[in-house]
C-alpha cells in the first residue's frame, strides 16, 4: 500500500431491507458502476427494472449527502462502487395439493453507492495550438516510403 497521505474522499448512500433479490439489483448496477452521476441517472431513468428506480433513490441520497456534507458538485462526481449484499429472507409457505407445501423465499437486499470527486480534469487548449496542430497533421508521412501491396512483395523476392 501508500503511505497513507493519497486518501481519496468517499461519499456513500445505502438502502437497507429493499424487498428485491439482490440478484435482480446486480443486474442494473453493472450498467451505472463507473459513470458520472448526470450518465447514471440517464441510463436509470431509460432502465424499465424495478431495480433502477431503487438504485435512482440511493444515487441521490448520495449525491445529496455529497453536496451537504462536503460541498460537492453533484455533477463533478464519479461511482465509485455499486454494490447490492443480501439481506435478511422472509420464508413463507403455499399450501399445495394432498397437504404439501411449497416454500417462498421473499428475498431483500442492502444497496450501495460510493461516490467519488472526478479526477479527469480537462484543461481546454490554447485556439492557436489547436489550429496549429490541424494545420499540419504529420510532417514525417511524406518522408517515409509506401508500402508495397502484397503482389508488388511477391515480384520483387521472384526477381
Amino acid at each position: 500500500m501508500g503511505n497513507g497521505t493519497d486518501t481519496k474522499l468517499l461519499v456513500r448512500a445505502e438502502a437497507k431491507f429493499v424487498r428485491m433479490s439482490a440478484r435482480k439489483a446486480r443486474v442494473v448496477l453493472d450498467h451505472v458502476r463507473g459513470r458520472t452521476v448526470p450518465e447514471a441517472r440517464t441510463i436509470l431513468v431509460f432502465t424499465p427494472r424495478a431495480a433502477a428506480r431503487e438504485i435512482e433513490k440511493v444515487l441521490g441520497s448520495a449525491v445529496a449527502n455529497a453536496e451537504s456534507a462536503h460541498g460537492l458538485d453533484g455533477d463533478e462526481l464519479v461511482i465509485e462502487a455499486a454494490y447490492a449484499d443480501e439481506g435478511p429472507t422472509l420464508k413463507r409457505w403455499r399450501a399445495r395439493a394432498r397437504g404439501r407445501v411449497n416454500r417462498i423465499r421473499k428475498r431483500s437486499c442492502h444497496i450501495t453507492v460510493v461516490l467519488t470527486p472526478s479526477e479527469r480534469e480537462r484543461p481546454k487548449r490554447p485556439q492557436k495550438v489547436a489550429a496549429a496542430a490541424e494545420a499540419s497533421p504529420q510532417p514525417e508521412a511524406a518522408d517515409k516510403p509506401k508500402r508495397r501491396s502484397p503482389a508488388k512483395k511477391k515480384e520483387g523476392a521472384a526477381a
